[in-house]
């Protein structure tokens, strides 16, 4: 009698290489590598998302600092324009010489020249007329400006009295447009512009 051999792939306790197994590792191992792939994708997005995010912090802090650089000088300027203004609008016959040196070291450009060239002539008008100015309030604010250059407008409560008003003092008010640039760690004026000044 005879005695069939056990076929091998019906045997129960065969082993996963016997039983063709090992055609199934194959897509075990695509499935491994699709995440890893997931991963790295994951991972490359992270940093992208960082460098953004790193890119856009930098972007907002120089504007941000920029924009802060910019209110600084605007302030400076204008606090620049109050002292001209009221430098411009105090003066006494019996010590001009101090007051155009006071308006001549903070003015630049034609300005500058302008009331140098000018001021021998006045000198002698506000001498003779016996003319003492007081200024009273000063009211200042930026019409347009940048990190170096600037134009303010300035209104000055003005008292007066010389030989004209008998000594008696009069008030008034001077409006003045100034245009500035700053100059080493100061604020010049290299224009000054008002009605009663072009009257004059």
């Amino acid at each position: 009698m005879s005695i069939d051999e056990p076929s091998t792939t019906d045997d129960p306790g065969a082993s996963p290489a016997q039983t063709g197994a090992g055609e199934e590792l194959r897509p075990a191992t695509r499935g491994g590598r699709n995440r890893l792939s997931r991963i790295h994708i994951a991972v490359a997005a992270s940093v992208v998302v960082a460098v953004a995010s790193t890119i856009g912090a930098v972007h907002y802090y120089l504007r941000d600092a920029e924009s802060h650089e910019l209110d600084r000088s605007r302030e400076a300027a204008r606090r620049a324009a109050c002292e001209y203004g009221t430098a411009l609008a105090t003066y006494k016959a019996d010590d001009i010489d101090a007051y155009f040196g006071t308006v001549l070291a903070r003015a630049t450009g034609d300005w500058k020249k302008n009331f140098d060239s000018t001021s021998k002539d006045l000198r002698e008008v506000l001498i003779q007329g016996k003319v003492e100015s007081k200024a009273g309030e000063v009211r200042c604010a930026i019409e347009s400006g940048t990190a170096h250059s600037a134009t303010a407008v300035v209104i000055i409560d003005q008292t007066i009295s010389s030989l004209g008003t008998q000594g008696q003092p009069r008030r008034g008010q001077l409006s003045i447009t100034l245009s500035l640039e700053e100059s080493g760690d100061r604020w010049l004026v290299n224009k000054v512009s008002s009605p009663l000044l072009a009257g004059a």
